[in-house]
């Protein structure tokens, strides 16, 4: 993977991660980093999610792909923050 690639990946993945924790309602516990971290593994995992359902590579906008992303990252924000809040 080139250079390119890691910025577009960190820019994608504070998208999805900054667009999955406004999905969550309430207040969340976890910082900017763990939110970026979980964005751009909500964007690997939800690309190899949507080009295993054929959704992938679509012409125009890749709605689905963009909704399994954010729905992943919702999930994970969930996730982190109910480990952060029994702590």
């Amino acid at each position: 993977m080139d250079i390119d690639g890691i910025i577009s990946a960190i820019v994608i993945g504070i998208v999805i991660g900054v667009l999955g924790r406004l999905v969550v309602p309430g207040r969340q516990r976890i910082g900017i980093l763990l939110t970026i971290v979980v964005g751009i593994v909500a964007a690997l995992i939800g690309t190899a999610i949507a080009a295993g359902v054929g959704v992938a590579n679509t012409d125009g906008v890749d709605w689905a792909e963009w909704l399994i992303q954010i729905a992943l990252a919702a999930l994970g924000i969930a996730a982190l923050d109910r480990t952060r809040a029994r702590r």
